[in-house]
């Protein structure tokens, strides 16, 4: 055993070691970057090979394809902010004399923390934090054209040279564990299905019949309405329920009493849609316990920022997967 292990620590191997570390030293500050440039170019390249079989040309087709992508969060996002921006505008005209204080006022005697002193104290902090936040940010603009750099690139590289990456990997692997090394990777493609799929197919399908259900029910900006819906579905432990259960306590308020039992109901069934359809989606795919993906949702952003809400739930189910190989892999060698 020793001898067999000598024989693998030799001047070439202990060189390629030494290599390895020392570029994941360069590399490890952008990984996350190389990572979901990687997930991203999974998802666009189907795109980009529709387009190629149109124009031939491969480079143009992944440009475009990117671009296809790209665009529809652009416009969703100004979407978003046209919307908030003109319900305040709204306000503040239907409402010269509105008066913050005076309303903070009247809630302070029902909620005491409410008070005008302690919600001005609140909103200093918060805004000393958002400042202090945004000035870090500004002062790190390289770090982040650099981080948009790179991943624009991994992406382009990842469409373009994924089989080449693919393959070379796969050449260093040796021919008794070809088998255990091509489960892993129908694994780890399966993981990615799981989650391209089961979460964010579902979040739009939630946001889709939202936007239908608050229209229908009469509600302004339904379409708004189901938007937000959709993205808080995204979000682990919050789902729709935030939306249906504002929409139902300011109806309450204003006495209409039928929306609120009807508004609620519609909540509930927007819940048990995403009770049935995410598990039936996500099951096609890969079998990943759910405490696995919440947990990679809620920590992946922690370590990662806000790249961790794909990178997170992705590593975690892909070592699970791995693991599950392996261990099928031991199991059946005995």
């Amino acid at each position: 055993m020793e001898k067999d292990f000598k024989e693998y620590i030799t001047p070439p191997v202990m060189l390629v070691v030494l290599l390895l570390a020392i570029s994941l030293i360069f590399v490890f500050p952008v990984l996350n970057m190389i990572i979901l440039g990687a997930i991203l170019a999974y998802g666009i390249r189907p795109i980009a090979r529709i387009i190629q079989s149109k124009l031939k040309f491969e480079s143009i087709s992944i440009i475009l394809a990117m671009i296809a992508v790209l665009v529809p969060l652009i416009l969703l996002i100004a979407y978003i902010v046209s919307v908030v921006s003109g319900v305040l505008t709204d306000f503040l005209a239907s409402n010269p004399n509105f008066d913050i204080n005076a309303v903070l006022t009247q809630a302070s005697v029902y909620v005491p923390q409410l008070s005008p002193d302690n919600i001005s104290t609140t909103i200093g902090d918060i805004a000393k934090y958002v400042a202090n936040y945004l000035v870090g940010k500004i002062g790190s603009i390289a770090n982040i054209s650099l981080d948009l750099f790179i991943l624009i690139c991994s992406v382009f590289y990842f469409v373009k040279d994924g089989d080449k990456c693919y393959n070379f990997i796969k050449s260093f692997v040796p021919d008794d564990h070809i088998e255990f090394f091509d489960k892993t990777v129908e694994s780890v493609e399966n993981v990615l299905k799981s989650i391209f799929y089961g979460h964010f197919l579902t979040s739009v399908i939630i946001g889709i019949f939202g936007a239908i259900g608050y229209t229908l029910l009469g509600y302004p900006y339904g379409i708004f309405l189901g938007v937000i819906t959709g993205i808080l579905q995204l979000i682990p432990i919050f789902g729709p329920w935030p939306i249906y259960w504002a929409l139902a306590i300011n109806d309450a308020f204003n006495g209409n009493y039928p929306r609120v039992a009807v508004v609620l109901l519609f909540g509930f069934f927007l819940s048990w849609v995403d009770m049935y359809i995410r598990p039936a989606i996500s099951s096609h795919h890969a079998d990943i316990h759910p405490l696995i993906l919440l947990v990679g949702f809620l920590a992946g952003p922690l370590v990662y920022g806000i790249v961790g809400f794909i990178v997170g739930p992705l590593i975690l189910g892909i070592t699970y997967v791995v693991l599950d190989s392996f261990r099928k892999e031991l199991t059946e060698s005995k």
